[in-house]
């Protein structure tokens, strides 16, 4: 089997390279890194825009473009998650929590080197997965059922929630209201209107990008609006600033390891998005931290993990969406439906019909990680120089952006009234010191919780015993049930500063 595999490989290297096919993944991976770097642009407004642009190409060539658009914004916007505290992509909230305040430290060139060698390594590992154990991976899929997808988003929900930067109530009361905002919309189920309050923009819910770019861009503005100073950066940045020291290394190296596990096991698992990927991996890492403390302070394993298991993710993301036909997230959903528009009927059977489209993706995906690496090295000083733009010139550019790129989704302006509005309100929990990011991770995943629980309750005749009926639902609800557990315990035992009475 693996030598098939290799054989058909080399084989979609032959396709890849084919000259047309070649230029529109560079042409794919060349704007998907322009647009992860703007603040206020990401991938799904970038695929949303040149996906009419599809229409008259030929499948694979239309494919590997999107698809470089993809991965080349998970590069761009860890530079704008990093550098200006502005996730274009919901993934690359977490990044934020650490690579910002090492930005502020004066780190950025470091965390950049760190972020490239961790997102090249694990993209590396995600591309071997997908040759290696496809055929295995999609048999593995097809044991995660409702029941099984509903218990590893609990976990994901509440492993975001209680070990977010804060108190943990505080965390999972973020993610509760994420949940209620990710339900505003028409039940996909009965078609009945909820939290929409008589406004017919909001039938369709409340936009993904809006959301994130008002949390945590336009409340990034909100809170520094009379921050006039320069932000800290070195004067001269050069490519050696950007080189990772070995205590760097040997500090990032494990973190990376286990983010790309991470990635890759979430990769394979299908209705599962990268955000809740980077969310455990930055978990897990704050958990098994001999200095707990130092995250969210700028420590360089909070930047490794989440961006290793989002770039794994991203690579073996592909496996359940084009041999399943399950996305998972909008942006799969994007190239999903333009497989569809192509003709092209994701399934078991793709990789045996399309074996051109499939395999000359997989390779496109080393070639066009190589062209990123070699595009972000000459460029990574143009990157930091952006640091030294003033408050008063950066943020309100970044706000042009981000009201352009939103608009652009849907060409409505009320996604701009959204943005605001979501400004407000991460700068109010901001400055009454709950945290933001949970927000995400609960609006992302509260939909496909709910959908999934009641899927299994109508499989299951109502009977909640089915979650642990089912071993793999079992472990995951018990995983969760352990970590609620481990909370109340550390709460319990933490020690209580008693008020001293003053005497008059």
């Amino acid at each position: 089997m693996i030598g098939e595999s290799l054989a058909a490989l080399w084989t979609g290297f032959g396709v890849a390279l084919e000259p047309a096919n070649l230029f529109w993944s560079f042409f794919g991976v060349v704007v998907g890194n322009l647009i992860g770097v703007l603040p206020g642009m990401g991938p799904i407004s970038a695929i949303s825009m040149l996906l009419p642009l599809t229409y008259g190409l030929h499948p694979v060539p239309a494919i590997l473009m999107l698809a470089g658009i993809f991965y080349g914004s998970q590069y761009g916007g860890a530079i704008g998650a990093i550098l200006l505290n502005l996730p274009c992509h919901p993934p690359h909230a977490v990044t934020c929590l650490d690579g910002y305040p090492l930005t502020q430290k004066g780190k950025s060139g470091v965390a950049l080197g760190i972020t490239m060698l961790c997102s090249f390594f694990a993209a590396s590992v995600g591309i071997i997965v997908m040759i290696l154990a496809s055929p295995l991976l999609v048999r593995v899929a097809y044991l995660f059922g409702p029941p099984e997808i509903f218990s590893i988003m609990l976990l994901g929900l509440v492993a975001g929630g209680t070990m977010s930067r804060g108190s943990p109530l505080k965390g999972i009361a973020m993610t509760i209201i994420g949940m209620l905002v990710g339900i505003v919309g028409a039940d996909a189920l009965t078609g009945t209107e909820r939290f929409t309050f008589g406004i017919t923009n909001l039938d369709d819910g409340v936009e993904l990008v809006a959301l994130a770019l008002g949390v945590f861009g336009v409340g990034e503005f909100l809170r520094n609006v009379n921050h006039m100073a320069e932000i800290v950066a070195p004067i001269r940045m050069r490519l050696r600033d950007m080189r990772p020291s070995r205590a760097d290394l040997r500090e990032a190296f494990l973190p990376m390891l286990r983010g790309t596990a991470i990635g890759t096991l979430f990769g394979a698992m299908p209705g599962t998005g990268p955000t809740i990927t980077t969310f455990i991996a930055y978990a897990l890492e704050k958990r098994l931290s001999k200095h707990p403390e130092q995250f969210g302070h700028g420590a360089l394993a909070g930047v490794a993990a989440p961006e290793a298991a989002s770039h794994s993710k991203t690579q073996v993301d592909f496996i359940p969406t084009m041999s399943l036909g399950i996305p998972g997230d909008p942006v799969m959903a994007l190239i999903l439906g333009a497989l569809m528009i192509q003709g092209i009927q994701p399934g078991p059977m793709l990789i045996t019909q399309h074996p051109d489209l499939f395999w000359g993706l997989v390779a496109s995906f080393w070639i066009g990680n190589v062209l990123l690496v070699v595009l972000n090295v000459p460029l990574i000083g143009l990157w930091v120089r952006l640091l030294r733009v003033p408050y008063r010139l950066l943020f309100p550019s970044a706000l042009f952006f981000i009201a352009v790129g939103v608009y652009s989704t849907q060409n409505n302006l009320f996604l701009i009234w959204e943005v605001l509005a979501f400004g407000i309100i991460g700068a109010i929990f901001s400055a009454l010191d709950f945290p933001v990011a949970p927000i995400m991770l609960g609006f992302v995943l509260g939909p496909m919780v709910e959908d999934n629980f009641r899927r299994s309750l109508l499989l299951s005749h109502g009977h909640l015993g089915v979650f642990l009926q089912r071993p793999i639902s079992a472990v995951f609800i018990v995983a969760t049930a352990l970590l609620v557990l481990a909370q109340i315990v550390l709460r319990l035992r933490a020690p209580r500063t008693v008020a001293q009475p003053t005497t008059a």
